[in-house]
């Protein structure tokens, strides 16, 4: 009789197999660090798991058989409703989904199911084949490992300096002897909600503290997006620091909002945070999220939707009138008729503001002292907070290479998920299994203090897409990159891809500028799906490139691999006779056949050229420079492609409609923009990139 073994972060947390075709399940109960005697797997165990493991325990061993029959041989199998490709034959990695379920497959017989997500991995294998799997890694550093019951310590209200309380609760490894290093979570989203994923720290012996921010679910106070966060992480690190468990070492751990947490708390300098395992993290409002370069980013609604209540409603993200949501004005009014309550935090959002006091005070970046926290930190390329983590690489930069480790990988917001990723399908290595694993150790070293050797491991690690394989760095930007200009030229029809518009690598010697209208009442389309919730996947815009208020600059055939890793730095010189106006700007892949992607993008409202703390409006026809940072990126643009910038200044769905007048994007009146881009001269418009040296 087959036994499949179902292991997280490399713990076995139960057994299945089936008897007379009833599935049966030994399940690991986790309060008592033991196994329990086989039972029916229900309906509801298979729900439970779906959302822990995120595998479907109950088709898979249903169709063990199948799939060991099915799963053969190299290249692209569909199997009903799934696709696999496998480039040895006996790996199987399944396309197209979320969290996919890859297959190992041995003489007819399956062997394993791997399932990476965002921060761990979970793993499915049929008995005495563990060796097979990612499980040899963990199996090799913790084959003696001690493992610990989970003991729920209480809910306790913590005080915060101004008196309002969090609820947090605590686990703690049961029947421990001494005083132990701690795992906090900040959490808008619910402690209680997906708490399972934290026990696998208690497990190893780290108290686990996992607390509602302010406002939300059970804690006291007003619920502002990111505003308390660095006062009540410092507080909420005292407290951890005075319990009679706590040896006075904490690290953080989360992505998102989780991980926003973790730069506002160490913005404080509490002496008491010792590691940071930061992953896809929020940034600055005017950096990141939602005042992006200036403007006011619509496709962050999906979220603040979700958290307009005070516990977490993920269904809210989901409707199919976006389009019509997006146009209601005044802006003010949104919240009312879209969900016929209002947001207090989207009203504050709302008020027409510069980078004042209220957005100082939720700026990580800026607010930090100086403490330098050994920082673990992961990315990809397509994340919607990758700016964030631009503002973390930023800070780690100098720090000693042993207390910064960074990977960035071919992700979304979602993170280690997909294979496949709207308009690019990436390669076999593009999924990591391997990450969890990374966290562990980077804890064991900075909470424990032992010496397993992850602080000697290269301090970058990178996928480049196009060559699709991974790669090393010692710092980011990648130090043996090369900074490269690439200027804009013309012949003053640069509008569409079909125009005369060029990116050469040389400043040009005509002199000149492109034109087109920008009609706020016809924005051009910043191509994502809103109730996704994930804004910066690449996507096909060879279409909306065919729009005339869309100028587009493209290289000659490339006769040789081009790789460009890091951010690019847009330099434009341009004029408009509105007053203020928006320019976006996006770097794209061509293939041979004209289609292309759009891998990273930036934007800017005119009026902040010289700085966010003062609007400073446009003058008629007067030309001015502005530059604007993209997101990050690592691709090969192959031989036979082309590299492409487009400059636009609508992105619907990303960005609300600047009114190209003094309000903005408040604006019910607009008016049409007549924008222009100078090239060549003393106005000689550009990109910087990296390249590598080949």
């Amino acid at each position: 009789m087959n036994v499949f073994h179902l292991y997280v972060s490399g713990i076995l947390y139960g057994k299945l197999k089936k008897e007379n075709d009833v599935m049966l399940i030994s399940k690991l109960d986790v309060f008592e660090n033991r196994l329990q005697d086989w039972k029916t797997f229900t309906q509801e165990d298979n729900t439970f798991y779906q959302s822990f493991v995120k595998m479907d325990l109950q088709a898979i061993l249903d169709n063990v058989q199948m799939y060991g029959e099915t799963l053969q041989g190299k290249g692209e199998i569909k199997l009903q409703k799934e696709r696999y490709t496998s480039t040895d034959g006996n790996w199987y990695l399944q396309r197209d989904i979320k969290f996919p379920n890859n297959k190992l497959v041995e003489n007819g017989q399956l062997i394993a199911v791997t399932c990476p997500a965002r921060e761990l991995v979970s793993v499915l294998v049929l008995e005495g084949h563990e060796q097979k799997t990612i499980l040899e890694k963990w199996q090799k550093v913790y084959a003696d490992e001690t493992l610990y019951a989970v003991s729920f310590a209480g809910k306790f209200d913590v005080a915060m300096r101004d008196g309002v309380k969090l609820s947090t609760d605590v686990y703690l490894p049961k029947d421990i002897d001494k005083k132990v290093p701690t795992v906090l979570v900040r959490t808008p989203y619910g402690k209680e909600d997906g708490c399972e994923i934290y026990y696998r720290y208690v497990q190893r012996g780290y108290a686990v503290v996992v607390q509602d921010v302010r406002g939300r679910n059970l804690s006291e106070g007003e619920w502002i997006p990111n505003y308390y966060e660095v006062e009540d992480g410092d507080d909420t690190l005292h407290w951890i620091a005075a319990q009679s468990w706590s040896n006075q070492k904490v690290g953080m751990v989360g992505g998102s909002y989780l991980g926003y947490v973790q730069w506002a708390a160490a913005a404080s300098g509490n002496p008491y945070l010792k590691a940071l395992i930061s992953v896809v993290c929020a940034g600055s409002a005017f950096v990141d999220l939602p005042r992006r370069g200036g403007s006011l980013t619509s496709g962050m609604l999906a979220w603040a939707f979700a958290v307009s209540q005070k516990k977490f409603q993920p269904s809210l993200m989901e409707r199919d009138d976006w389009e019509e949501v997006l146009n209601i004005r005044p802006l003010t009014d949104l919240a009312q008729k879209a969900l016929g309550y209002d947001v207090p935090f989207l009203t504050k959002w709302l008020e027409k503001s510069d980078y004042n006091d209220f957005w100082k005070q939720s700026n990580w970046q800026e607010r930090a002292k100086g403490s330098q926290i050994p920082a673990l930190i992961q990315s990809g390329w397509f994340d919607d907070n990758g700016m964030g983590t631009t503002e973390a690489l930023e800070i780690v930069h100098d720090f000693p290479e042993d207390m910064r480790k960074v990977i960035l990988g071919p992700w979304q917001h979602s993170g280690n998920s997909k294979y496949d990723m709207h308009g690019v399908s990436f390669g076999s290595e593009a999924l990591r299994f391997d990450l969890d694993y990374i966290y562990f150790q980077w804890f064991d070293h900075y909470l424990k203090g032992e010496q397993n050797g992850i602080e000697k491991t290269a301090p970058v690690e990178y996928y480049t897409v196009g060559e699709e394989k991974w790669k090393t760095a010692q710092n980011w930007p990648v130090p043996q990159t090369v900074l490269t200009d690439i200027y804009f030229d013309s012949n003053g029809h640069a509008n569409t891809a079909d125009g005369d518009g060029k990116l050469v690598f040389e400043k040009p010697v005509n002199v000149g500028f492109d034109a087109y209208d920008y009609d706020p009442k016809n924005p051009s389309t910043h191509i994502i799906d809103m109730s996704e919730n994930e804004i910066e996947v690449p996507e096909d815009y060879t279409n909306e490139e065919k729009r005339q208020d869309m100028l587009c600059y493209t290289t000659d055939v490339l006769e040789k691999d081009v790789v460009i890793t890091g951010d690019i730095l847009a330099e434009l010189y341009i004029s408009s006779d509105a007053e203020d106006t928006d320019f976006m700007v996006r770097l794209t892949d061509v293939d041979e056949n004209g289609r292309s992607i759009k891998l990273a993008d930036g934007i800017l409202s005119a009026r902040y050229r010289n700085g966010f703390e003062k609007s400073e409006y446009l003058k008629k026809d007067e030309i001015v420079c502005l530059k604007i940072r993209t997101t990050k990126i690592s691709n090969c643009f192959k031989k036979g492609h082309r590299i492409r910038v487009t400059i636009t200044s609508s992105a619907k769905n990303f960005v609300f409609p600047n009114s190209n007048t003094k309000d903005g994007y408040h604006s019910e009146k607009t008016v049409v923009a007549n924008n222009k881009v100078y090239h060549g001269g003393i106005h000689a418009s550009k990109v910087t990139v990296r390249l590598e040296s080949r």
